[in-house]
């Protein structure tokens, strides 16, 4: 039997390369001789550079501004002249305690310092995963990094991070990189929000950044001021669904480059190969931290559940916890689920033995699939 094994990050307790190992050691105690592929997926934001590599890309580190003063080594990818960069590695929350005083000066200079390196090394091609950033300063960080300025009333260049794009007056794009103009930029999306107002990067994920109600509205109308400057400058509207990921990063090179924004799980799964790897399966193994409603909207999981539904191949599902119903998940493909949760004697045995319960869960649906066939 051929099975591939494609699972999602266990968001806070397996990557998506631990969880394909894990749920692997649970196959193999049913069908030892089995053939695995293992690939791990992602919807574009955490996760995609792991995905990527998995599939064979080049693994590259760049040294970074990370998201405040700090420095730090991100990693990013380079398979053929594709690039294929997490802005997370270099802007993302992990570098941060999140509180008001980052929440307003968190930014993503060092993103485009990434960009830039793919730029160096003969990129043509850059994929931007989005998701898990620090900042809220909608991509103005990642621009000056390329050589753009922003410039206060009295022509100085304002500081770094979102609340100073309220006193954002000038745009110069006159250093921007030219390189930018002739490299195909896609940015991976899995959310709709638009840069500002109340469904806008602020107001939506500016909490767990740090912000409170009061901050939220400053960098709001930060973000407004910066789309309305934007606009001015490039005649580009950049008021669009999925402008809002990852503190509005994709609104700088909406209106200043031929970026464009793409569904993160389709463009993930192009990278790495997927539809060929079902091919060649006759059973596919996926799963993530939690299957629920959010799952159903362009998630990595259930939209490789759909594609291997309709190639006819069964589908296996394991998560940390599970909150869709059987018809949900059968409309999916999914054929057998099991969680974690389930099995665990409580949600924090779950995520600390996590690679433990995988392999349990796995091993379960695999053989509740066998006796059923």
């Amino acid at each position: 039997m051929r099975i591939l094994i494609a699972p999602d990050k266990f968001k806070g307790t397996l990557t998506g390369a631990e969880a394909a190992e894990a749920m692997a050691a649970g196959v193999r105690r049913v069908l030892p001789d089995a053939h695995l592929t293992l690939q791990p997926i992602a919807d574009g934001g955490e996760g995609t550079l792991e995905a990527v590599l998995a599939a064979g890309g080049d693994r590259r580190q760049t040294r970074v501004r990370g998201p405040l003063t700090d420095w730090v080594d991100a990693p990013w990818a380079l398979t053929g002249f594709t690039a294929v960069i997490e802005t997370a590695r270099a802007s993302g929350l992990e570098f941060i305690t999140p509180s008001g005083a980052t929440a307003g000066s968190a930014h993503c200079y060092g993103s485009g310092e990434l960009l830039a390196a793919a730029l160096d090394a003969g990129a043509t091609e850059i994929v931007l995963g989005v998701g898990g950033s620090a900042m809220t300063d909608g991509g103005s960080g990642a621009l000056r990094a390329l050589g753009a300025k922003i410039l206060d009333d009295d022509g100085g260049e304002l500081p770094l991070g979102g609340l100073a794009l309220a006193r954002a007056a000038a745009l110069d794009l006159s250093g921007l990189d030219p390189r930018l103009h002739r490299v195909r930029l896609r940015i991976a999306v899995d959310v709709q929000n638009p840069l500002f107002g109340p469904d806008g990067a602020a107001h939506v994920f500016g909490g767990q950044k740090g912000a409170d109600a009061g901050l939220r509205t400053e960098l709001d109308a930060a973000l407004t001021r910066w789309a309305q400057l934007l606009e001015n400058t490039t005649g580009v509207d950049v008021q669009q669904p999925g402008a809002g990921a990852a503190g509005g990063f994709p609104a700088a090179f909406l209106a200043c480059t031929k970026a464009s924004l793409e569904p993160g799980f389709e463009l993930v799964a192009g990278l790495t190969g997927l539809d060929g790897k079902l091919a060649h399966a006759d059973v596919v193994l996926t799963g993530e931290g939690s299957l629920d409603a959010q799952s159903q909207f362009g998630k990595a999981p259930l939209g490789l559940a759909d594609r291997a539904r309709d190639l006819g191949l069964p589908v296996l599902a394991v998560a940390g916890r599970i909150t869709l119903s059987d018809a949900d998940l059968a409309a999916h493909g999914v054929v057998q689920a099991r969680s974690l949760a389930d099995a665990a004697p409580s949600i924090a045995a779950a995520m600390d033995g996590a690679a433990g319960y995988a392999a349990d869960a796995s091993e379960a649906v695999l053989r509740a699939l066998l006796s059923n066939s």
